[in-house]
């Protein structure tokens, strides 16, 4: 009978031969696989009995994760939650798994919302919720709305915004602005598909298994970007922002597109890695 230490060990040799990935990254998500499998159990409890032997209920279930892991299936879906900006998330195969990166979007949003009064929020294809419950938990005042088109993606967003207590978050059903009436908003930010259909890394790694409406935009990447920017200023209230993510080299052309509609004030900041990421501008009066 194989101790707990043991077992996880020989899976992290067997995940990173299998991935190619990092031995730190390996391990961590070893530790993941099974405190999942021990019902979250901490760190130092897997310490503490790493010389307990392993049963074979839950070598099974261990190993039956194990296997999709090697498969290649992200182990957000595998685990189902993903953390974001220190919470954590619920994920399904219908929404995109939250990323690091995107965390700059929210950065960059807070920068321009008032901790000390109200304003209201619109988060364009909100998938898992992650962005607009953020900011709706980061700024109580603030009135968040999230959207999507897909209504898979729309409950996981309100079980999230339920089970983390976003009050002040409405869930609404839409194509873009398509339901919204009738309103205005201080600030809009979005995280949208802004891959090239043709790009091959849609065919690999955890893309694979994300869905291709939330991640594919059209032959240059930037169709969805060009209707939610020429359409925003007619959401945004006078010197309202719009805060965009989108793909690492596509900073000059979002810029661009941006400066055709109305925006000033219009500028990209990079992500960790010196890649521009998120561009923003500012609307002008009609």
């Amino acid at each position: 009978m194989a101790k707990l230490k043991n077992l996880m060990a020989c899976a992290a040799n067997r995940l990173q031969e299998a991935g190619g990935l990092e031995l730190a990254e390996v391990r961590i998500e070893i530790r993941a696989l099974m405190q999942h499998c021990l019902g979250d159990v901490n760190h130092a409890w897997l310490i503490a009995h790493g010389d307990d032997v392993v049963t074979d209920e839950l070598r099974l279930l261990f190993e039956t994760l194990l296997a999709r892991r090697i498969q290649g299936e992200p182990i957000a879906h595998i685990l189902g939650r993903r953390e974001f900006y220190g919470r954590e998330f619920l994920v399904t195969h219908d929404t995109l798994i939250p990323r690091p990166d995107t965390e700059i979007l929210v950065e960059t949003a807070l920068e321009r919302i008032p901790a000390d009064q109200s304003c209201n929020i619109l988060d364009l294809g909100t998938g898992t919720g992650a962005i607009g419950i953020t900011l709706a938990l980061e700024r109580p005042l603030a009135n968040v709305t999230v959207l999507d088109y897909s209504e898979a993606a729309l409950a996981v967003a309100k079980e999230n915004a339920q089970q983390l207590s976003a009050h002040n978050v409405t869930a609404l059903h839409s194509d873009w602005f398509s339901s919204v009436h009738n309103q205005r908003f201080d600030i809009i930010v979005s995280n949208p598909p802004y891959i090239e259909t043709a790009d091959p890394h849609l065919q690999q790694g955890d893309l694979r298994f994300e869905p291709m409406s939330a991640l594919a935009s059209g032959a240059d990447g930037l169709d969805d970007i060009r209707k939610i920017v020429a359409n925003a200023p007619d959401y945004l209230r006078a010197k309202g922002w719009l805060i965009i993510e989108h793909g690492y080299n596509q900073g000059s052309a979002v810029r661009s597109i941006f400066s055709t509609h109305r925006f000033t004030a219009i500028h990209t900041v990079q992500d960790l890695a010196g890649h521009e990421r998120v561009t923003l501008g500012q609307v002008t009066a009609p």
